[in-house]
């Protein structure tokens, strides 16, 4: 199943061209990327790789703490319960308190 985006082309509406073409056009290429077009390089006739824009999302205030808040919580869902720093390391020493 495929996905389209909303603003997003098919690949059949996407700018196709050829690795080896592409080569000597590179820097035209990015720049239609970053304008919004999708170009599709292809191998032998078949779809490789799709050059599109990177998006910078920027967080107001309010989103970051969303975010980190939404980090901790996932964090401390996967936190189990270990030994006390206190006795974490008493692996390594013998009864008389030397290294094994």
């Amino acid at each position: 199943m495929v996905h389209i985006f909303p603003g997003q082309r098919t690949i059949e509406q996407a700018m196709r061209i050829s690795v080896t073409e592409a080569k000597g056009q590179l820097t035209d290429l990015v720049r239609r990327a970053e304008a919004g077009d999708e170009v599709i390089l292809t191998r032998h006739g078949q779809a490789a790789v799709r050059l599109v824009a990177v998006t910078n999302a920027r967080l107001d205030a309010k989103g970051r703490k969303e975010l980190l808040d939404a980090v901790r919580a996932s964090g401390s869902a996967k936190a189990r319960p270990g030994p006390g720093a206190a006795r974490s390391q008493d692996f390594l020493y013998d009864e008389d308190g030397l290294p094994r």
